[in-house]
């Protein structure tokens, strides 16, 4: 009978993965031994595997050439990140290795640009795409981008910005209009908060940007919270945004661009199928179409991948502490961390992550929940996307069990709050950086130790 965990990973899933091998009975990620990081660092830890979001970024622009020499679409590409999915510097620096654009989402995130203008990372040229509900400081944040002569596109959310806009700065530049879309049946209301409702965009092209000789409109921008999913949802909203692109370019000479948001999904699973070549094929058949159709040029398209970007860098490592038998059926595996402050999205909208055990593969497997440490009965992990149910190695006491959450990337520090107060004061652990040197050897380095008690205390007045 096959009880061994090793046995149920390989009767479940097709194993190995291009990302998952197993080696001594240890599980490597992109050939980075995980235990032996763990050995090194210790645990809890999160780490970020840079080389991953370079990766991405080239597969992603593949499939746009591809799709643009199929369809004979005479425009350009241009792939830009959405910072908000993570701001840190290592992050930015991997991903402006690979001649991309940026979108940003409030004031400070125009800081970040400057700084790394200043260090040359950031050319004039570079497209900063602002979006965002936009407010005195981030309207002054944009306006000094634009006097400094960057290529700077503000995305108009509100029929207030354009005017706050042109107050705040003399010169002459480029704008976007967001189109507010409409959302699938199962949520609370039916139009997007963000953006301009898809009948009233024409209404404002004319009584605002058409006579206004400081603002030429280069851009439409369209986007929609599921995402970029093979449905009628998707293709419905789609036809829809372009509709509104070929009446405004008829009466908008300088509207050249059509900015399609960001929305790949990203592996939550190791029985993930997506067909992302397919979609993109799709996606500039559908546009090419409609605007041969119409008899308008075909626009350059924009992207703006945040999670598909960076998220299938990251990573969390936990040992288990302990395990609790709750009743005759429930066994608690308890974390030495918090799902709440480490991974707030398990939490917060019950998104799922990879789960694999690092060491112990041949041991027999259970299935268990999984606890944080903090005293609130939300800080559970329960089930695998597609199995319902987690199953680990038996635990052991004198047999340490390590575990790791793969493809955190995107989000986590941010909405957990990087550094900041953690839920039940639960430290936020130490974060290591995964990256090749010339030789295309691993090499690691710690980014930030562990959250210390001195930290949290002077952040609450205490010091």
């Amino acid at each position: 009978m096959n009880t061994k965990y090793i046995d149920l990973i390989d009767q479940t899933y097709y194993f190995p993965t291009e990302e998952f091998k197993l080696e001594n009975n240890q599980l490597h990620f992109h050939d980075i031994d995980l235990m032996a990081l763990v050995e090194e660092y210790g645990a809890p830890l999160k780490f970020t595997y840079l080389p991953k979001i370079s990766e991405n970024i080239i597969r992603a622009k593949s499939w746009f050439d591809s799709a643009f020499a199929k369809a004979d679409y005479r425009a350009k590409y241009h792939y830009c990140y959405c910072t908000k999915s993570s701001h840190f510097k290592h992050v930015m620096d991997e991903v402006l290795k690979n001649d991309i654009h940026i979108e940003t989402s409030s004031a400070f995130d125009i800081h970040i640009v400057n700084k790394l203008k200043a260090e040359g990372k950031i050319k004039n040229d570079t497209f900063v795409i602002c979006n965002g509900f936009k407010r005195d400081q981030y309207i002054q944040n944009i306006a000094r981008l634009i006097d400094s002569g960057q290529n700077c596109i503000p995305i108009i959310d509100n029929y207030e910005e354009l005017d706050l806009l042109t107050e705040a700065t003399d010169k002459k530049f480029n704008a976007g209009i967001r189109i507010a879309s409409e959302e699938e049946p199962k949520f609370e209301f039916y139009t997007s908060r963000l953006g301009i409702g898809y009948k009233n965009i024409l209404n404002f092209y004319k009584a605002q940007i058409e006579e206004n000789s400081q603002v030429d409109l280069k851009m439409l921008h369209f986007f929609i919270n599921t995402g970029i999913r093979d449905n009628a949802y998707y293709w419905n909203e789609l036809h829809k945004c372009l509709k509104v692109y070929v009446s405004l370019k008829k009466i908008c000479p300088t509207l050249d661009s059509l900015n399609i948001g960001g929305g790949f999904p990203i592996k939550n699973s190791l029985v993930f199928d997506f067909d992302y070549e397919y979609m993109v094929h799709e996606i500039i058949h559908q546009i090419k179409m409609v605007c041969d159709e119409a008899g308008v040029d075909v626009p350059h398209i924009f992207t703006e991948f945040g999670s598909f970007t960076v998220g299938e860098s990251g990573g969390a490592i936990y040992k288990v502490l302990y395990q609790k038998q709750q009743n005759d059926r429930e066994k608690w595996n308890m974390i030495n961390s918090s799902f709440i402050t480490t991974l707030p999205d398990s939490w917060a909208i019950s998104k799922r992550f990879i789960l694999l055990a690092l060491n112990r593969w041949k041991d027999e497997y259970e299935r268990v929940l999984l606890g944080g440490l903090t005293c609130d009965s939300d800080d559970y992990y329960n089930s695998e996307q597609n199995v319902n149910a987690i199953y680990l190695p038996k635990y052991h006491k004198d047999k340490p069990l390590y575990i790791g959450f793969f493809n955190t990337g995107a989000y986590q520090e941010s909405i957990g709050g990087y550094g900041g107060i953690q839920h039940c004061l639960i430290p936020a652990p130490q974060h290591v950086l995964i990256d090749r040197d010339e030789n295309g050897n691993i090499k690691t380095r710690l980014f930030r130790e562990q959250q210390s008690s001195e930290q949290m205390l002077q952040i609450l007045g205490y010091q």
